[in-house]
């Protein structure tokens, strides 16, 4: 059977993956916190009729034969450069500008991992983000406050209408030394795995924590440009793998029809 087919098959399965994380980065353009995944390939196994180094009478073969017999996908990571800081003017709206995530309670009371800085006030009085959880580390607002203020390095004081001083606190952010294997869950939320390292909490603006930026939110890290080009470029080795299997099929045609 020839290599070729299945070559190709593996090149068009791949590029249909990648073309699968590509649509998914461009939904999520606009999605507050969103990091874009990139898609990387490996090649698979070889055949080796002749093996490089070879004795060929006494001398060494230089070369050999080696014939691949397609691509895969290895891996689909994310991508943790930094979004744009879009402002909103919203008090509880905070960007985080460099490393680190929000820490939010879960459904079932672990602690998951987030970018985005979209913060509501809960109906008990806790801070939460979008889906109601509470965001872990950030103070409860006092009765009667009518301001809030967050600096920088994470300081938080709640005022009256009058100035006021009602209540203060600090907000920490988490690292890890590699947020890469940090386990998405939708949502903009984010789980610890094995791959990612144990989460380092720290205030903002110390040893390479990020900081704040109140009164904006950290939008999508797509560029919508680049991605229409890896979406052309996904198309075009789909088409060019199809083509691949064409021809090898019309030369397998060619020699079923030859005669003696």
């Amino acid at each position: 059977m020839s290599i070729s087919l299945y070559s190709a098959a593996s090149g068009m399965e791949a590029q249909q993956t990648n073309l699968n994380v590509i649509s998914n980065n461009i939904a999520n353009v606009s999605t507050t916190g969103f990091k874009k995944s990139k898609v990387e390939f490996q090649d698979m196994f070889y055949q080796v009729p002749k093996s490089v180094g070879a004795d060929a009478g006494g001398s060494i073969v230089p070369t050999g034969i080696q014939v691949g017999t397609g691509t895969q996908v290895v891996s689909t990571s994310k991508v943790f450069t930094q979004g744009q800081v879009s402002q909103t003017g919203e008090d509880m709206d905070v960007a985080i500008v460099g490393d680190g995530f929000f820490q939010v309670t879960g459904p079932d009371g672990e602690t998951l991992y987030s970018r985005d800085g979209a913060f509501k006030l809960g109906p008990d009085g806790q801070v939460t983000n979008s889906q109601g959880m509470a965001v872990i580390g950030f103070p409860t607002p006092p009765a009667g406050f009518n301001n809030v203020s967050i600096n920088s390095t994470g300081g938080v004081t709640f005022t009256s209408d009058n100035g006021d001083i009602l209540g203060t606190g600090e907000i920490n952010l988490t690292r890890f030394a590699n947020p890469a294997g940090l386990l998405g869950l939708g949502g903009n939320l984010f789980r610890e795995t094995e791959a990612s390292g144990t989460p380092t909490v720290g205030a903002p603006g110390e040893n390479g924590t990020g900081t704040l930026q109140q009164g904006y939110l950290e939008t999508s890290n797509v560029n919508i440009v680049e991605e229409m080009v890896n979406m052309i470029l996904a198309q075009r080795a789909y088409e060019i793998n199809s083509k691949s299997i064409q021809t090898s099929d019309s030369m397998m045609q060619q020699v079923s029809q030859l005669k003696r």
